[in-house]
């Protein structure tokens, strides 16, 4: 929110998550982030889950409990996506999971396997997100759980990444 507000950053659209508070770490600095950059969370060895937004708290919780060497990547930004970041994910991963709160089909893993393919990365994908279906009314656990987006389909997504 805060490099939203400088001046001369263009137009943003930020998407608020429904429920309390999901940022464990919600007390930082106010600093400006570069638009169109992602971060590494965590290095891997042959798995990467690549998250945008509070969702990639469910991964955080599922790497730790799958007790695997799973690298984490949370992009931050949907446009511009993080050139240089996807390349040295692709580069360095056999396999990647993305894992988004919004569709699947149109979302951030559709835009991640776009440009895998228009710089001629093959690796499998996993996408996890909303099916594209109507899903019922429920609190946020059971939303999550319907959309098999709980820290348990996360870990089960990710020990069958690994066979």
């Amino acid at each position: 929110m805060y490099t939203a507000q400088l001046p001369d950053k263009g137009t943003f659209v930020i998407r608020y998550p429904r429920g309390h508070g999901v940022l464990p770490d919600w007390h930082c600095p106010l600093t400006e982030i570069n638009v169109g950059t992602g971060r590494c969370l965590r290095q891997g060895d042959r798995v990467a889950i690549v998250s945008i937004g509070p969702i990639g708290n469910n991964a955080t919780k599922a790497i730790a409990q799958s007790g695997l060497n799973v690298g984490h990547y949370d992009l931050r930004f949907l446009k511009p996506l993080d050139d240089a970041l996807l390349h040295d994910i692709c580069q360095h991963y056999e396999r990647l999971i993305t894992l988004e709160d919004g569709c699947v089909q149109g979302g951030m893993g559709s835009a991640v396997l776009e440009w895998m393919n228009d710089h001629g990365y093959a690796l499998p994908v996993t996408r996890m997100g909303i099916p594209d279906e109507f899903i019922e009314h429920g609190t946020v656990d059971e939303l999550q759980h319907i959309c098999h987006m709980d820290v348990d389909s996360i870990v089960a997504t990710i020990n069958q990444a690994y066979k």
